[in-house]
């Protein structure tokens, strides 16, 4: 199946439902009011789809359902998202955007490689294993044979994003001389598989941590320690990034 056969959601599709509310409109009264009033439904719809698809994933999840979970009619559903795919879309864009500057602004500041590293490590670390981080992998992971488009949309707004900030960083260490690599781009990857050791994927296969913090910490310290040991200059542990 391509992207372009990617579905709605034709079993809940709009036959039949209550007419959509209104277009909002910026030249009439009230509506800067309107614009936060919309705001605020779309992201009670948003909430209602992260549990209709946490419970039944991608496929079984219908419109009707997420209708009901949000609190909404059908006809407003279809106001703001046409179709199962452009609301799941909407929710991946939403959790990249709230979790994912956290995690890039430590590459941001004033600070040695090895600071950078361990403050972003710890950050993927801790995004990557939270519940609702945890659904998502597993949406994405169960339904990308059937709708190939879940994992681009994923790909695109969460792992591209952040690998393409990091890959940008690593290069211009290397312009400084406090690390080395001719291929920034695999060395961001290589970060990232390092960060997603032990912890990670016994938590995707519901296994049970004895000691979770215990395994972050060590996690963090170890994927640090294998990155400089490949990349990093001997001097890169005393020289802050500008």
């Amino acid at each position: 199946m391509s992207s372009s056969d990617f579905p709605s959601d034709p079993a809940s599709g709009p036959t039949g439902v209550s007419a959509p509310e209104p277009a909002l409109s910026s030249d009439r009264p009230g509506a800067q009011s309107c614009v936060g009033e919309s705001e605020a439904k779309r992201q009670q719809i948003l909430s209602g789809a992260n549990l209709v698809f946490a419970e039944h994933g991608y496929e079984g999840a219908s419109m009707s359902a997420i209708a009901r979970k949000a609190g909404v009619s059908k006809g407003t559903l279809y106001n703001y998202f046409t179709n199962k795919a452009d609301l799941f879309t909407a929710y991946v864009e939403q959790r990249c955007r709230e979790k994912l500057p956290p995690i890039l602004a430590s590459i941001k500041h004033g600070r040695t490689p090895r600071e950078t590293l361990t403050l972003m490590a710890g950050g993927i670390i801790q995004l990557i294993t939270q519940p609702e981080s945890l659904v998502l992998y597993r949406i994405i992971v169960s339904e990308a044979p059937h709708f190939p488009q879940l994992a681009v949309s994923f790909w695109q707004h969460g792992p591209r994003l952040a690998l393409a900030t990091l890959s940008q960083w690593i290069a211009e260490q290397t312009e400084r001389g406090t690390m080395y690599t001719d291929d920034p781009d695999l060395a961001a990857e290589q970060f990232f598989s390092l960060c997603q050791t032990r912890i990670a994927h016994r938590k995707r296969f519901n296994m049970p941590l004895e000691n979770e913090e215990e395994d972050k910490r060590k996690v963090t310290q170890s994927a640090v320690d294998i990155f400089m040991a490949a990349y990093g200059k001997p001097d890169a542990h005393n020289t802050p990034r500008a």
